[in-house]
């Protein structure tokens, strides 16, 4: 007790503080989301998301090979699909030569040891912009399942290391982890989105890949009917427990800043890894606020990935992955 104990003693001075400080960001916390299009030499800036870009696979190949040598050694990949390549069912997503399956391949070229994640979803190749199949008014479960188990086995066949579905159709994780059986992909992951939230902090995201939902007539016009209701807790829960009992080798948390309790929740319950996915209006807003000079940016960035990781991820999905590493590594 006071005066026998003083709690000061210990922030003292910074190298006092960095020795018992708690929770340590390294590179190996990060997942690094990477969006890919068609073309060469393309380096486009996202509106929505200051100094992050869509790259084509010439320049992709470049990326990756910075990210290695900043000691980033996983990354998740996104695709943006031409409009005359979606549909209803996402045919284009299963097709061998498709822009994913040739991104997931130049990052192995690129990078042989890189880890390889792959967004599973039907919304970057669906005409109507929904992870699902849209059947009069309704996102039909099932048959979406298949897809995404079909599209599962496509990515373990290019090279995917961990397919990563961010669907949130019921049951899919033990679909796709039969199909990746029934073809020998014994050793292909899954990363399961298992708590994605109907959240409005994805806009910038649904830029980034042209993959919002469509405003038409029987076309479902938000994501609510599969994501989940940000006002609950204990779904989040039974939703995660429900997907590693189907095979999930990973569960996320999505978004993050806002759902840390759900991320401690879930990590005091599981006995997987848990990643946490920082998204991209998180990262748009510090963006902004930095910009108008009301927030220091990088003081900010560290200390959201560092709650996010003392609420207990393990994994960090962030586009500020680069930024914070140059930090670290110069430290």
């Amino acid at each position: 007790m006071y005066p026998l104990r003083r709690n000061r003693r210990l922030r003292t001075n910074e190298a006092i503080r960095s020795l018992v400080r708690e929770t340590i960001i390294s590179p190996n916390d990060f997942l690094v989301p990477l969006f890919v299009v068609e073309g060469k030499g393309v380096k486009e800036e996202i509106a929505s998301m200051p100094n992050y870009y869509r790259y084509s696979l010439d320049l992709l190949e470049n990326e990756v090979k910075e990210l290695w040598k900043l000691g980033l050694k996983s990354v998740l990949l996104f695709v943006k699909v031409p409009d005359n390549l979606k549909d209803n069912k996402g045919t284009e997503a299963l097709n061998p030569d498709g822009l994913m399956q040739r991104a997931i391949k130049t990052v192995k070229n690129a990078c042989p040891d890189m880890l390889v994640m792959t967004d599973v979803a039907l919304d970057p190749f669906s005409s109507y912009g929904h992870d699902g199949i849209v059947d009069n008014g309704q996102i039909i479960n099932d048959d979406t399942a298949e897809v995404l188990a079909e599209m599962s086995v496509s990515h373990a066949e290019a090279g995917a290391d961990f397919v990563a579905p961010s669907d949130m159709m019921d049951g899919r994780i033990l679909t796709i982890r039969e199909a990746l059986e029934d073809e020998g992909f014994i050793n292909t992951g899954i990363m399961s989105y298992s708590a994605k939230y109907a959240s409005a902090f994805y806009g910038p995201f649904r830029d980034a890949l042209d993959s919002a939902p469509v405003d038409m007539v029987d076309v479902p016009k938000d994501k609510k009917t599969y994501q989940m209701d940000y006002a609950n807790r204990f779904e989040a829960i039974r939703e995660t427990e429900m997907d590693i009992d189907e095979g999930a080798d990973i569960v996320m948390v999505k978004p993050g800043l806002c759902y840390l309790d759900i991320v401690r929740e879930i990590k005091n319950e599981v006995d997987v890894p848990v990643a946490v996915y920082q998204v991209s209006g998180e990262y748009a807003m510090l963006k902004a606020a930095a910009e108008k000079g009301w927030l220091d940016h990088d003081a900010v960035m560290l200390e959201q990935v560092t709650a996010i990781k003392r609420a207990g991820a393990d994994i960090i999905a962030s586009y500020f992955a680069k930024d914070v590493v140059k930090i670290i590594n110069h430290s």
